[in-house]
């Protein structure tokens, strides 16, 4: 396509090719000291691409393609094409990684520990991990947690954190000099900015941790916290991974192992300084 960009995150590489500027300069602005794919070469293709070539300049509007596609996806405003391309990634990887369990799920560090967050859209899990890495966490993740299924452990993979409405406004305050990107506006869902991982979390990106706890975040709801059992924990994550199915025999044992050695909890919580409050004393509790 006639603009590129490639990028590495953790480790999987991404060629980004758009058909017009803007996608791929926003994107390059926000991922600018990311390292390129190993050799040079993708793991995944993200297109961004017209649908008509007079889609192109009139009303332009942005359909996502590349290795794995949907073929009933609809277009986005050229104004969203950061979101595009985001979206672009997270389709790739949805559809098409299989070399390790993928859970839908934000993933923080600390003291070489991972934390795994997961739940339904708006739980929270990418607000509490963008405020855990203003308080210094290492952030491994927002979208996706990578498990290895041969050692079970879970590699960085450090995207742009998505915030989405009034959780905008709450980063912004926790973390003024952060980088964030442009505001996208009535997107499908809702407003959108996009936070930039600080530079510790890009750094230590091919770094590995080993899971220690994993939390089902609920927002809305009086303080509680209480343990989840294993069996309810396996059912939750398999709904939670992209390519459990996917994995067969591999991706039962990652889960299964994940599930046995890692205890879970569920939180519930009114406002983000609850529910940090509980975060860290779960996590002086796991050490």
């Amino acid at each position: 396509m006639k603009h590129v960009f490639q990028l590495r995150i953790g480790p999987v590489g991404f060629r980004v090719g758009s058909d017009w500027r803007g996608p791929v300069d926003a994107l390059a602005a926000l991922y600018d000291d990311y390292p390129k794919p190993f050799d040079g070469i993708p793991d995944f293709n993200v297109r961004l691409f017209a649908e008509r070539p007079w889609r192109r300049v009139l009303r332009p509007s942005v359909m996502i393609g590349g290795d794995y596609e949907l073929p009933d996806a609809a277009p986005l405003p050229l104004r969203l094409g950061l979101l595009a391309a985001e979206m672009g990634m997270n389709l790739q990887m949805a559809l098409g990684q299989r070399r390790y369990l993928l859970l839908h799920a934000a993933s923080v560090e600390r003291d070489g520990r991972a934390l795994l967050m997961t739940g339904v859209s708006g739980a929270g899990k990418s607000t509490l991990a963008a405020l855990l890495m203003a308080r210094g966490w290492r952030l491994m993740g927002d979208e996706f947690a990578l498990v290895d299924p041969e050692t079970g452990l879970v590699h960085g993979f450090p995207r742009l954190v998505s915030l989405k409405n009034q959780a905008i406004e709450v980063v912004e305050r926790a973390a003024p000099g952060a980088r964030f990107g442009p505001l996208q506006p009535d997107t499908p869902k809702g407003h959108i900015r996009h936070l930039k991982p600080d530079a510790a979390s890009i750094a230590a990106m091919d770094v590995p941790a080993r899971a220690v706890a994993i939390l089902f975040p609920s927002f809305g709801h009086a303080p509680d916290l209480r343990p989840v059992p294993p069996a309810e924990t396996f059912v939750r994550l398999t709904q939670a991974s992209t390519n459990y199915v996917a994995l067969r025999e591999r991706g039962f044992h990652a889960l299964t192992r994940l599930v046995t050695g890692v205890p879970a909890h569920a939180i519930d919580y009114p406002d983000t300084e609850a529910a940090i409050e509980m975060v860290e004393r779960l996590w002086e509790q796991s050490a």
